[in-house]
C-alpha cells in the first residue's frame, strides 16, 4: 500500500472542485439573507430579507457595510400573513427610478404574492402593494423570488420556489403590475427534486444565464440536510431571455437540467439566496449568503458573500 500512496495523495485532490472564497467583507456583514445589490452614485445599497426589508450601504461591494434602516418600516400594504416579514428583495433601476420587488408569504405556503415599492433615490421608498402576481393552492406556481430584466424596452419578471420550479412573465412597460395578456409560464423545473427558488436573469455576451438557488436554504442549527441537499447555486443558459434554457450538457432546465455555479467548500456552508450584477470596477459579481462553519449554522449567523465572475468559456466559474 506504501507504494500507491504518493498517487493517491495525488488523485484525490484532482476530482475535488475549487472554488475562490467569499471577498472581503467588513461592517456588517451577518444576517443578509438573499442580498440584492445595487450601486449609485459610487455608493453601494445592499438590501436583504428580514427587518422588513434591510438597508445597508457602503462605499465598496467589500464594505464597510452600515445599516440604515427598513425598506418598509410598517411592512406590507398586502393583506396576507407575512406581511410584517418581507422576503427576497429584488432592486433594479428602472427609467431613473428605483424598483424594489418584494416576497409576502410564509414558510413552506404557496398563499403568497409579489409585492413592489419604488424610489427615487434608494432612501426613501412607497409601497405598491401588489403587482397582481399572486398565488394559492390553485395555482401551479408559488409567487415569491422575483427578478426583473429589461430587454429594450420588454420587461420580464422571473420568479417561484419548489411548486412547478421557476416561471416568468411579462410586465408592463412601467413594471408595477403583470401585463394582462401575459400568463406566467415554466422556466426551470425537476420533477425528481422541486427545491429550486431565487431565480436571476443575466445577460453576458449572446446568452442570458438563469441563476438559481437548490436544496434547503434554512435551519441548518436544527436539522442538517443530507450532504449535497444544502443550498447551491445553479445556472442554466439560453440565447433567449424567455426560455429554453439548458445546463453545460445541453440538458433542459425544465426537464431537471442545471449546471452547479457554487456549493459548499472549505468553511463555506450551503451558498445561495443569490443576486448577480454588473460591478464598473470589478466585472460581473455574484452576490450570495452563506454559513460559516466556524462561526454557526444559525439563519441570523448567516455572511453576506461575494465572487467575481468569469465568463470566458461561454459559463459563469467563480
Amino acid at each position: 500500500m506504501k507504494a500507491f500512496l504518493p498517487y493517491l495523495l495525488f488523485a484525490v485532490p484532482q476530482s475535488i472542485h475549487s472554488y475562490a472564497l467569499p471577498g472581503a467583507c467588513s461592517g456588517i456583514c451577518t444576517n443578509t439573507h438573499d442580498p440584492s445589490v445595487i450601486i449609485r452614485n459610487g455608493t453601494y445599497f445592499r438590501f436583504s430579507t428580514g427587518g422588513r426589508i434591510a438597508i445597508h450601504t457602503a462605499p465598496s461591494i467589500a464594505g464597510p457595510w452600515t445599516y440604515k434602516g427598513p425598506l418598509l418600516p410598517k411592512g406590507s400594504m398586502i393583506n396576507l400573513r407575512g406581511n410584517q416579514d418581507l422576503w427576497a428583495p429584488d432592486v433594479a433601476e428602472v427609467n431613473g427610478s428605483y424598483y424594489c420587488y418584494y416576497s409576502v408569504s410564509t414558510f413552506g405556503s404557496q398563499t403568497s404574492a409579489i409585492g413592489l415599492a419604488t424610489s427615487p433615490d434608494l432612501e426613501t421608498w412607497t409601497d405598491l402593494g401588489s403587482t397582481g402576481i399572486e398565488s394559492d393552492p390553485s395555482k401551479p406556481y408559488n409567487a415569491i423570488d422575483a427578478n426583473l430584466i429589461d430587454i429594450n424596452g420588454t420587461k420580464l419578471l422571473t420568479f417561484g420556489s419548489f411548486w412547478n420550479g421557476l416561471y416568468q412573465t411579462q410586465m408592463q412597460s412601467h413594471p408595477t403590475s403583470i401585463l394582462p395578456s401575459s400568463r406566467p409560464y415554466q422556466v426551470s423545473y425537476n420533477r425528481a427534486d422541486t427545491a429550486m427558488e431565487g431565480p436571476t436573469v443575466f445577460r453576458n455576451g449572446a446568452y442570458y444565464y438563469l441563476f438559481y438557488s437548490k436544496g434547503s436554504c434554512c435551519g441548518y442549527d436544527r436539522n442538517r440536510p443530507a450532504a449535497g441537499k444544502e443550498y447551491k447555486i445553479m445556472v442554466c443558459r439560453s440565447t433567449s431571455p424567455t426560455g429554453g434554457f439548458v445546463d453545460k450538457a445541453r440538458n433542459a432546465c425544465t426537464n431537471g437540467g442545471g449546471t452547479v455555479v457554487l456549493e459548499s467548500h472549505n468553511d463555506v456552508y450551503g451558498p445561495g439566496g443569490q443576486c448577480v450584477f454588473e460591478d464598473p470596477v470589478q466585472g460581473p459579481i455574484l452576490a450570495y449568503h452563506y454559513v460559516d462553519r466556524r462561526v454557526g449554522y444559525a439563519d441570523g449567523q448567516k455572511r453576506f458573500g461575494w465572487n467575481k465572475m468569469d465568463f470566458s468559456s461561454g459559463w459563469p466559474v467563480v
